[in-house]
C-alpha cells in the first residue's frame, strides 16, 4: 500500500468510526492499516490517554479469575456494594485500557431490568450504560411502553468494560463478569429482564440462537435458590438504527413486553 493510499485509506476507516459514535485514534489506525499490509503481528492494547500505561493485570488462571468473582459477588448485599466490588474487580483484561468501569444507571429494586452487551465510547466517558445513540433509542423505545431508568427500570450490561474499537466481548471476558450479573439480579429481584441485543441473550441463556429466532419470544433466567425471571430478548438499538426496517418488528416486541408486564403487575408510565 503505497502512503497516499494508506492515508486515504486511514481518513476513510476514521471517517467510518465517527459515523458510528467511536472516537477512533488516528495513530492506531495507522498501525492496524500497516498490520494490514504487511501481515498478522501480536495485537496491540488499546490506545490511553498520553502518559497513561495500562496497570498490568495479576497472572491467573481463568477459572481462578471466575472464582475470585463468583466470592466477592456472593459477599454483596445491595447495589452500593455490588457496583463497589466490580469496580475493584482487576480479572478482565478490558479494565486497563478503559476510563470507567459501567455498572448500571436507573432506578435501584426497579420491577424491569434492561441487560445490554456492554459500554461504548460514549458510555465508557460518561461511566452510565446506554448514553450514546443507541441508548437516546433505547430510551424511546421504553417509554413508548411506560418505562424509564428515572421511575421503574434499571439499565446495565453483562460486561462492564468497553472493549477496543466496540468489538463484541469474548467468551472469557463475559464469563469473569457473569458472577456480578447474577448476583444483580438476585439483588434487585426484577418481575422481568428485557436482553437489548444478541450478546446478552445468548450469554445470559447460554444459548447459540441468534437474535432474530430468539426475539418476540419469552425466555427463562434461572437462579440460584429456584428462583426463575422472565427474559425477553430485543433487537439492540443500535442495530435498529442502522436497519430501521426492522423497527415494525420491534414494536410487536415492546408491545408483547408491555402485555406480560402489566400481568406481573409492573407499574408503567409512573
Amino acid at each position: 500500500m503505497t502512503e497516499s493510499s494508506s492515508e486515504s485509506a486511514l481518513k476513510a476507516l476514521t471517517d467510518w468510526w465517527g459515523e458510528m459514535g467511536v472516537d477512533a485514534d488516528p495513530a492506531a489506525m495507522k498501525a492496524y492499516l500497516s498490520v494490514a499490509a504487511t501481515g498478522p503481528s501480536a495485537p496491540a492494547a488499546p490506545a490511553l490517554p498520553q502518559g497513561q500505561t495500562p496497570a498490568p493485570r495479576p497472572t491467573r488462571a481463568a477459572t481462578d479469575w471466575v472464582a475470585m468473582a463468583s466470592s466477592a459477588a456472593a459477599a454483596c448485599n445491595s447495589l452500593a456494594e455490588l457496583s463497589a466490588a466490580i469496580a475493584a474487580y482487576d480479572g478482565s483484561p478490558l479494565k486497563a485500557g478503559c476510563q470507567n468501569t459501567v455498572v448500571f444507571d436507573g432506578l435501584e429494586g426497579a420491577p424491569v431490568m434492561v441487560i445490554g452487551e456492554g459500554p461504548g465510547a460514549e458510555e465508557d466517558r460518561q461511566g452510565k450504560p446506554f448514553v450514546g445513540r443507541a441508548g437516546q433509542l433505547l430510551d424511546r423505545m421504553l417509554g413508548a411502553i411506560g418505562l424509564s431508568r428515572q421511575s421503574n427500570a434499571l439499565i446495565t450490561n453483562v460486561n462492564y468494560w468497553r472493549p477496543p474499537q466496540n468489538r463484541n466481548p469474548e467468551p472469557g471476558e463475559l464469563a469473569v463478569c457473569r458472577p456480578f450479573v447474577d448476583r444483580m439480579v438476585e439483588l434487585t429481584a426484577p418481575k422481568l429482564i428485557i436482553a437489548a441485543g444478541g450478546v446478552p441473550a445468548k450469554a445470559l441463556l447460554d444459548t447459540s440462537t441468534g437474535i432474530m429466532r430468539l426475539r418476540g419470544t419469552e425466555k427463562v433466567l434461572k437462579l440460584r435458590g429456584g428462583r426463575q425471571v422472565p427474559v425477553f430478548p430485543i433487537m439492540h438499538p443500535a442495530f435498529l438504527l442502522r436497519r430501521p426496517q426492522e423497527k415494525s418488528r420491534a414494536w410487536r416486541d415492546l408491545q408483547m413486553i408491555e402485555q406480560r408486564a402489566k400481568a406481573l403487575g409492573v407499574n408503567l408510565g409512573g
